[in-house]
């Protein structure tokens, strides 16, 4: 039997996976579930991991796929997401764009370069994609470090909680958790060590949202 807590994050998590194709953020589950910290949704996430109901995807930042609801037995598939991926071979490669580096701390110029990464098809799902080298430890509490490179679906658009290319004057970019705060556009870090960025919704231009997470080692 799940907890009353974990039975609302893991039908969050399974609501998110079916309109967008990505997991929510930690910081979005903790708003949802209306907790205090980041810690309890990591031990709500590892109590529906021990117990069969969910598992972490690896080299992919917070990725979580669900394997089973409450209300099904153990070992059948979860209800069918609505999006529909075409299908593709295990060894199917796709070349992204690779448009140079992105800072995941304090913004640098991005958007540039034409070489290519190739990407393994199942870590993307349907829409345009391009790659982005990250620099900067500001995204590490989201699984995002220096040198890996960001999978980015081509979006202009943006909901709360949800990591984004922004594109700041129109001349610089960085790797964000995009908030709205009033009036204000609100750019947020994952490291305690950096502060908030805040700009007017003139300022900023989404150019994408993160859809997967490539490492090399």
């Amino acid at each position: 039997m799940l907890t009353r807590k974990q039975h609302e994050l893991l039908c969050y998590i399974h609501e998110r996976l079916g309109e967008t194709g990505v997991s929510p953020s930690f910081e979005e589950m903790k708003e949802a579930l209306d907790l205090k910290s980041k810690s309890g949704v990591h031990r709500l996430i590892s109590a529906l991991e021990e117990r069969g109901f969910i598992r972490r995807l690896p080299n992919r930042a917070r990725a979580l796929e669900v394997l089973k609801m409450p209300d099904q037995k153990a070992g059948a598939a979860p209800e069918p997401r609505p999006q529909v991926i075409p299908p593709q071979a295990a060894n199917d490669i796709i070349e992204l764009p690779l448009h140079g580096r992105i800072a995941a701390g304090t913004p640098i110029e991005a958007l540039q370069g034409t070489e290519t990464l190739p990407v393994p098809a199942a870590l993307l799902g349907p829409g345009e994609h391009y790659a982005l080298e990250v620099a900067g430890d500001s995204m590490v509490e989201e699984g995002i470090l220096d040198g890996d490179y960001a999978l980015i679906r081509r979006t202009d658009i943006a909901r709360d909680g949800e990591i984004v290319v922004a594109l700041v004057n129109n001349e610089e970019a960085t790797l964000k958790t995009f908030r709205r705060e009033g009036t204000m556009i609100r750019l947020d870090p994952a490291n305690r060590n950096y502060d908030p960025q805040r700009y007017r919704p003139d300022q900023v231009a989404i150019q994408g949202r993160l859809a997967g997470l490539l490492r090399r080692y």
